[in-house]
């Protein structure tokens, strides 16, 4: 196709193509996604599956969503919960071992207000700074 009689009505027409290939991929990649995130299914059904959707692709995808579409959302949602979960723990243990200096300023405060004796101000210090 020469580039002169190129029109409007190609460049729509290519633009939804482009369109549609994308959805394609992006569906294709949301399935192999669930199928290996999900512990329930042995290797061999997912080689099955995979192996399936290079084969036939359109017909593979649409039994998959139909087959196993009301178990990607719960699957979905735990995969969510369990990075959610980890995140938390993660922010936790960061924030809840402090810097050196916030340990020895606490030490000090304790000391000066006489809760800590000077020996047990010496070790707890002795023991932050190791």
């Amino acid at each position: 196709m020469p580039l002169a009689s190129f029109g409007s009505g190609d460049a729509l027409l290519v633009v939804v193509e482009l369109f549609f290939f994308i959805i394609w991929i992006w569906i294709l990649i949301f399935i192999l996604t669930d199928l290996f995130r999900d512990h329930e299914i042995s290797g061999w059904a997912k080689a099955f599956w995979v192996l399936f959707l290079i084969i036939i692709p359109p017909i593979a995808a649409l039994i998959y969503l139909i087959a196993r579409g009301g178990g990607m959302r719960d699957r979905a949602i735990a995969a969510q919960a369990e990075a959610q979960k980890q995140m938390d723990s993660y922010v936790r243990q960061t924030v809840g071992a402090g810097s050196t200096a916030d340990e020895l300023a606490k030490l000090a405060e304790l000391h000066k207000a006489g809760s800590l004796s000077d020996s047990d101000y010496e070790a707890a210090k002795a023991k932050v700074l190791a």
